[in-house]
């Protein structure tokens, strides 16, 4: 039973012992022993108290093994991001870890994009993408690096490599910030949000590339999202034209100005 399995899980993870969190739940060590090992089923009041005690919500304790997630999903859920608690569905995200237990980026690159597209809950798939680190990135969180086609991202180049940090909570998507989606219809975007989800049901899509037009996707098409960290790149950025060009008016102006002046001065 999942329940058996996480509220053990989660009171060894906390380092408590059986004593300790029947005395806070106010029970018999006894019949906290027997909801551990599938003897005693909980009531409803029971699965309150707990999901009180460890701040996880009920569907979460009875529906998703805790023991399979990676560390850093059960690190949003010490902090309070429980979807279910949100009341939205939980996503449980694939993921590895290196020998030191440490989470791994892992790479999904333009050829595994389409692979990663029906792949991205496979653990088999996930295992087998190429994985490296980032000293300067937190520990704390879950990262991904998508490679990018196309040029409706420039200045960023085509080809470049974008970091994503995972995000499990869609509601914190903020207007004006770049994420990686991932799509049903399309796979891997790298786009602009701006979020509509609480009035609409959708996201607009948009383009740092102006001759793209934004576009709308409904959220239940949105399989995983990612917020932009930053990326890499083996090209130099296109110089900016339009500036260069008002810079160097400017200029003219000026030495056109001086002349006026110096011939008024005369």
């Amino acid at each position: 039973m999942i329940f058996s399995k996480n509220i053990k899980f989660l009171r060894k993870r906390l380092g408590r012992t059986q004593d300790d969190v029947a005395h806070a739940l106010n029970m018999k060590r006894s019949t906290l022993s027997g909801y551990e090992n599938e003897v005693a089923q909980p009531s409803v009041p029971v699965l309150v108290s707990f999901s009180t005690h460890f701040n996880v919500a009920i569907d979460t304790l009875v529906k998703v093994d805790l023991t399979g997630l990676p560390e850093s999903q059960l690190r949003q859920l010490e902090r309070g991001y429980d979807v279910y608690i949100k009341g939205s569905n939980l996503r449980v995200l694939t993921s590895t870890v290196d020998q030191d237990n440490e989470e791994n980026i892992e790479l999904v690159s333009e050829k595994a994009k389409a692979g990663y597209k029906s792949g991205f809950a496979d653990p088999e798939y996930i295992r087998v993408l190429p994985t490296f680190q980032l000293p300067f990135l937190s520990k704390q969180k879950k990262y991904r690096t998508f490679q990018i086609s196309g040029d409706s991202m420039l200045p960023i180049p085509d080809g470049s490599f974008v970091t994503g940090e995972y995000v499990l909570d869609w509601s914190s998507l903020r207007d004006g910030q770049a994420y990686i989606i991932l799509t049903m219809e399309d796979g891997v975007v790298f786009k602009v949000v701006e979020s509509k989800i609480k009035e609409e049901g959708k996201l607009i899509l948009h383009s740092l590339n102006t001759l793209y037009e934004p576009y709308p996707i409904p959220v239940s098409e949105v399989k995983e999202v990612w917020k932009f960290v930053n990326y890499i790149s083996g090209e130099m950025p296109e110089p900016n034209q339009e500036k260069e060009d008002l810079a160097r008016t400017v200029k003219q102006l000026k030495k056109e100005v001086e002349a006026i002046q110096t011939r008024l001065n005369l």
